[in-house]
């Protein structure tokens, strides 16, 4: 069963760090771009940072400066590193991926999502 994981989130003060973790597994011939996002109570989800396959990456502009994500094609995992954390950085973080699954003969691209860790940054 083709899944991703996050992990990693938890409380912590405003002005703290906080590291999410992305681990995709099962039946996987190749990753494409990887994402998080994030949805704050009442609120739309909204894209936080997005990391390609060459490495190149996009960060939404209230997270640039502070925020890293990184990813390792050998273990098909991605990471978040959070620094100078705000309070309105609260919100579920989810975890997306663009996995190249096995379909028969062929292959397939199809969009993963994880199922989310809370991220809770008290003033």
């Amino acid at each position: 069963q083709v899944q991703l994981v996050e992990s990693g989130g938890g409380l912590v003060q405003a002005g703290g760090s906080l590291r999410l973790s992305c681990t995709a597994s099962g039946s996987i011939f190749s990753i494409n771009a990887m994402k998080w996002y994030r949805q704050a109570p009442g609120k739309q989800r909204e894209l936080v940072a997005g990391i390609n396959t060459d490495g190149s990456t996009n960060y939404a502009d209230s997270v640039k400066g502070r925020f890293t994500i990184s990813r390792d094609n050998n273990k098909n995992t991605m990471s978040l590193q959070m620094n100078s954390l705000k309070p309105e950085d609260t919100a579920v973080y989810y975890c997306n991926a663009d996995l190249k699954i096995p379909n028969g003969s062929f292959y397939v691209i199809r969009r993963y999502w994880g199922q989310g860790t809370q991220v809770t940054v008290s003033s």
